[in-house]
């Protein structure tokens, strides 16, 4: 099994060119790569070769399937568009049965509300097997926590944080050493409450703390 290697799916939302460049240069040698539709495309034209490319890639140009079916020497799995599941959601799956227990998303978030709403699910398919999740863009990391979550000043991917219940409320929330903390609060779909908190002054990190259920936090920085 692969604990601490990183498999990263590169798809087809919005991708930061310098930023997206600056992740793929950090992985290791063990770290796989794994292009999903259109995220094809950003490999094929930065030249990074990935470990796998899948899709039904009906939104990738013709000339680079082209490439990788003529030339290249990579696995494709190619689907029918009329499938069960989205692009993403194929390249996860793929790094699931390769063993990886950390999978990034990257271009899974950006004008296409539907898909990134999409990924925060898969993120929750992945969280049920074990697997961390995590969608990245240069904005915002998005994860999912089951409980008792520390976030180090030093760590946070931003100045704020959200937190969102993924599907029933959240019961018996606490929030310390935030600016906005929280006692005993009940967390719902039905509010805005926990958007766009941070940590406070004084305090050098939050703790995240409830005793069941499963919450989407959202770590972001402004443009």
């Amino acid at each position: 099994m692969n604990t601490d290697k990183k498999a990263v799916v590169v798809s087809g939302g919005t991708l930061q060119e310098a930023f997206v460049l600056e992740v793929l240069k950090s992985l290791g040698e063990t770290d796989c790569i794994i292009g999903a539709d259109r995220g094809v495309l950003f490999l094929y034209e930065h030249k990074i070769e990935p470990m796998y490319i899948v899709g039904d890639f009906d939104s990738l140009p013709s000339k680079v399937l082209e490439y990788y079916r003529k030339e290249a020497k990579i696995p494709i799995r190619e689907y029918n568009p009329m499938k069960d599941f989205t692009d993403t959601e194929i390249a996860v799956n793929l790094a699931m049965q390769l063993g990886y227990k950390n999978v990034w998303i990257l271009g899974g978030t950006g004008t296409r509300i539907d898909h990134m709403l999409a990924n925060i699910q898969v993120l929750a398919g992945l969280h049920e097997r074990g697997v961390k999740g995590v969608l990245l863009d240069i904005y915002n990391r998005i994860r999912l926590i089951d409980g008792e979550t520390h976030l180090k000043r030093e760590d946070m991917y931003g100045t704020y944080f959200s937190i969102f219940p993924l599907e029933e409320d959240i019961l018996g929330l606490d929030i310390k050493g935030a600016k906005y903390p929280l006692c005993n609060h009940t967390l719902t779909s039905r509010n805005s409450l926990c958007v766009s908190n941070e940590i406070a002054e004084e305090a050098e990190e939050v703790v995240i703390d409830f005793p069941y259920g499963l919450v989407i936090l959202i770590e972001a920085k402004d443009a």
